[in-house]
């Protein structure tokens, strides 16, 4: 208490010290306590940290690849493209506001391209909402279905924005974890040997658990959930008349004869799911940031009334070049000329030539079911190197890869796929 006290003197002494001729002393005093106010928002008490701001930065101050974040590094499909094009150039109102929720032929054709899927009718005016990404559609469905104290189950390793978003919306994370099965000397591991232990996932639903948050395929694992797998989820989330907030955005990047399955899809999840999708993710253009919420109306009302008092509104013409594209796609799908099809053929080699690098330099992948991250054992480079420097209370494989960013970019060519590496804390 002193202490303050004390502070105060000496910043009051400093007004005094500071004061211009003219200033009146309450203007001084006013403008000294308006700055001792708490500035930020409680909700921001300590989600402040953003990993890939901090990866990002430092792979541009060391000019090293930056394989951390979710974008391929080649074009789109031409029909996309194109699609963009049209939505620029052939009907001037497209450059104006369209539906507060959806631009109408885009959430036509999500409703009836995903309703086959689903096995559900939906109603594009009802059950789908336009957001801006998928990240658009996490938050908003956060910020309607989760209230202060509620619990949210959430699987790790977990996309990083699940947590904060959880804590921004006044909620509780609640942590499970996928635990991997010990794989066989000199057999390579699979995403697929990441398990949910049924009696802990159980155990983490209580009173208080109004979520569990679902990311299949798995960012960063790669794990693409089996349908049994989801039925115990499924089974539940019913039991405990808890909702689920699916994230699908990789549904598309599944490899070795995997199936998505949409947990929405199961007996009694539609009433009780919100399944988020991306048009970046779906056709390698994620600067065009549309995304979507799926579900029942029951829910979804509850979503719109947060996007009509945020965004409010999405870029119609990005919506316009979605809707083309969906069009095109639905035409195709299921045939070798979907691009739903040829996109997880072309990943999947990527993806294969980074599990031989990371093997060639000494690390253990985890070869993914899906998506396009890979994670990797660093177990024996830690038994080498078990102090590096950094925050001590920082996990090691931060440390780990930090320490490779600054001192082994140049090292050789075949250490480059790990400037930076993907990490989950473990």
């Amino acid at each position: 208490m002193f202490r303050n006290v004390t502070a105060i003197h000496l910043h009051l002494a400093g007004v005094f010290q500071r004061k211009k001729a003219g200033t009146s002393l309450a203007r001084c005093l006013h403008q000294t306590f308006a700055m001792a106010k708490r500035l930020p928002a409680r909700r921001l008490d300590g989600i402040d940290h953003n990993p890939w701001v901090e990866f990002g930065k430092m792979a541009s101050e060391y000019d090293v690849v930056n394989l951390g974040q979710g974008f391929p590094d080649f074009p789109p499909p031409d029909f996309a493209v194109q699609a963009f094009q049209n939505a620029l150039s052939s009907d001037f109102m497209l450059n104006q506001y369209t539906k507060a929720f959806g631009y109408p032929p885009l959430t036509k054709i999500l409703a009836s391209f995903f309703g086959k899927l689903l096995e559900q009718e939906i109603d594009p005016l009802k059950n789908v909402l336009v957001t801006v990404g998928a990240y658009g559609a996490l938050f908003t469905a956060f910020q309607a279905l989760v209230d202060e104290g509620d619990e949210v189950i959430i699987i790790e390793p977990f996309f990083d924005c699940y947590e904060p978003m959880t804590l921004m919306a006044g909620g509780r994370p609640v942590f499970v974890t996928l635990k991997p099965s010990p794989t066989q000397d000199g057999e390579l591991d699979s995403a697929s040997n990441w398990q949910l232990d049924p009696t802990e996932l159980a155990s983490k639903f209580t009173s208080r658990t109004k979520a569990l948050i679902l990311n299949t395929p798995n960012n960063p694992v790669g794990k693409v959930f089996s349908k049994a797998e989801l039925e115990l989820v499924a089974s539940l989330c019913q039991q405990h008349d808890v909702i689920c907030i699916s994230d699908e955005v990789y549904q598309w990047l599944v490899y070795d004869g995997h199936q998505h399955v949409s947990i929405a899809s199961l007996p009694g999840m539609w009433e009780r799911t919100v399944t988020i999708g991306s048009a970046g993710k779906s056709f390698s253009a994620t600067g065009w940031k549309v995304g979507w919420a799926l579900g029942p109306d029951s829910l979804m009302k509850h979503l719109r009334t947060v996007h009509q008092n945020t965004v409010y509104h999405c870029p119609t013409q990005g919506q316009a070049a979605v809707a083309q594209s969906f069009q095109h796609e639905q035409l195709h799908f299921g045939q070798p000329s979907s691009y739903f099809v040829q996109l997880p053929q072309a990943v999947w080699r990527y993806r294969d030539h980074m599990v031989r690098s990371l093997q060639s330099v000494g690390l253990r992948p985890v070869v993914p079911q899906g998506s396009y991250f890979l994670i990797a054992d660093i177990s024996d480079f830690k038994s080498k190197m078990p102090d590096l420097p950094g925050d001590v209370d920082e996990p090691y494989d931060r440390r780990f890869v930090k320490w490779m960013i600054r001192n082994k970019q140049a090292t050789s060519e075949a250490l480059r796929p790990l400037c930076p590496l993907l990490f989950c804390e473990g």
